[in-house]
C-alpha cells in the first residue's frame, strides 16, 4: 500500500469518526455514504476498511457511551457497506459517475442503511436472548422498537448517496489519479 493512500484511508476514517462524534439527529450519519462511495472508488476492501475501523472507534468515543455488545455488529454493518460499494462497482463498471447513477446511489443508500440496521438490530436481539427474553420476543422487540429510527436512517441515506455522491466521487477520483484503484494499480505495477 502506497503511503498516501494510507493517509487517504485515514483522513477519511477521521473525517467520519469525527461526524460520527458530532450531534446530529438520531440515525442520521454520513460514515455508510464515506464507507460505500470509497468502496466504489477506491476497492471493496478500502470500503470496508473504513467503515470497520471508523465503528471500532465509535463504539468507544461515542458520546452515547461504549457500545458494549452490539460494536462487532456494528463493525460488521458499516464495513458491508464500503463492501458492497466495491461490489456495485464490479456489477455496474460503466455508469459510476452518470447522472442517473445519482439514483441508483439513493436507492444503494436505503439498501444499505436497512441492512446495516437488521444487522445492528439482531445484535440487540441477541443481548436480549443472552439476557433470558423469549428467543422469538428477543429477535422480534428490538425490529418492531427500531423501526423509526431505521426509516429515518433508510430516509437519511437516500438523500444523503443521492445528492452528495458525484461530487464526493469526483474528489476522491482527482486525488486517486485516473480512478483506477490503488490496489488494481498495484497489481499492474508488481
Amino acid at each position: 500500500m502506497q503511503t498516501r493512500h494510507l493517509a487517504l484511508l485515514s483522513l477519511l476514517t477521521a473525517l467520519c469518526i469525527g461526524i460520527q462524534l458530532t450531534p446530529r439527529p438520531p440515525n442520521v450519519e454520513f460514515t455508510s455514504f464515506i464507507s460505500f462511495t470509497v468502496g466504489v472508488v477506491l476497492g471493496s476492501w478500502a470500503g470496508g476498511f473504513v467503515g470497520a475501523l471508523t465503528m471500532l472507534i465509535n463504539g468507544f468515543l461515542s458520546p452515547w457511551g461504549n457500545a458494549g455488545l452490539i460494536m462487532p455488529f456494528q463493525v460488521v454493518g458499516m464495513a458491508l457497506a464500503g463492501v458492497l460499494g466495491g461490489v456495485y462497482k464490479m456489477l455496474f463498471p460503466g455508469r459510476l459517475n452518470s447522472k442517473g447513477f445519482c439514483l441508483e446511489t439513493a436507492v444503494m443508500g436505503a439498501l444499505v442503511a436497512f441492512i446495516y440496521d437488521l444487522i445492528t438490530n439482531l445484535g440487540v436481539g441477541l443481548q436480549f436472548l443472552l439476557s433470558g427474553m423469549d428467543p422469538a420476543l428477543a429477535l422480534l422487540l428490538p425490529i418492531a422498537y427500531g423501526s423509526f429510527f431505521s426509516l429515518v436512517h433508510v430516509l437519511s441515506n437516500v438523500v444523503v448517496f443521492g445528492a452528495l455522491y458525484l461530487p464526493f466521487a469526483d474528489a476522491l477520483n482527482r486525488f486517486n489519479v485516473g480512478g483506477l484503484s490503488w490496489l488494481k494499480r498495484e497489481r499492474l505495477h508488481s
